[in-house]
This record gives structure tokens, C-alpha cells and sequence, in this order.
């Protein structure tokens, strides 16, 4: 089963990349909670080099609330990681969790209509991006 879904960016440097998906998220009621910069971090724990890849911890307050209160537990798997990556070729890819895929593993009914309705949302920004 494949997590997640993508699209590739054509004619967009990283940052513009950056603040369309933000906008794109925001549309689908979606706020970034966490910006986690994979580069700069590795660079200032491991000093190694890496690609331009950024992990955006998307959260849409209506649905996690929902989720909290069927599965107490469920904050392991929130927020929706969202993330854009620059490969050597310039391209730019988004690529998003696919909320079915990770609430696979837990054992409630409540959670799955849910869980749609969040990935619809979801395909809908990675949509909206092309």
C-alpha cells in the first residue's frame, strides 16, 4: 500500500513551493504546526550536506479534534506530515501522507470515515498544486 501521494512542480524554486502549499493547506483548513528544515539540520548535527527538504506538519483543528476525542492515543500519528523536496534536477516534489495508510494499524471503526475525509483533503492540495 502506498503513504503518501506527490506531485512534482514544474517552473518553481523551493520557497515559492513552500508558500503555495502553505496557501493550498490553508484553503483545505489545514495550518502548518512545525517546520522542520531536514538540511539545515543535518548540516548543524551531522555536517553533512543534504537536498533542500523541509517536513510541514500540517493540522486541520475540526479533524484532529475529532480524531482526540474517538482515540485519545492518536497524537502519535498527528499532524499530517507534508513535505517538499528539491532533487538534483531542480524539480521540486510534494508529497503527502495519506491518513488511511497510517491509521491502518489502529483498531477503531470511528476513525476511518475520518480518516477519508482527511486524505480527500489531503489529495485535494497535491490537486490544487499541479
Amino acid at each position: 500500500m502506498k503513504y503518501y501521494f506527490n506531485t512534482v512542480l514544474k517552473g518553481k524554486s523551493f520557497d515559492e513551493a513552500i508558500a503555495q502549499v502553505t496557501a493550498e493547506l490553508k484553503k483545505e483548513g489545514f495550518g502548518v504546526l512545525t517546520e522542520i528544515d531536514i538540511k539545515k539540520t543535518l548540516k548543524n548535527k551531522l555536517d553533512v550536506d543534504f537536498k533542500k527538504y523541509k517536513i510541514l506538519g500540517a493540522c486541520n483543528p475540526h479533524f484532529a479534534y475529532k480524531a482526540l476525542q474517538s482515540e485519545d492515543k492518536i497524537g502519535v500519528l498527528l499532524p499530517c506530515n507534508v513535505i517538499v523536496e528539491e532533487h538534483d534536477n531542480g524539480e521540486i516534489e510534494v508529497s503527502a501522507v495519506d491518513p488511511i495508510a497510517s491509521m491502518g494499524a489502529v483498531q477503531n471503526k470511528s476513525l476511518g470515515s475520518l480518516a477519508s475525509e482527511v486524505q480527500q483533503k489531503l489529495m485535494n492540495v497535491i490537486h490544487n498544486l499541479s
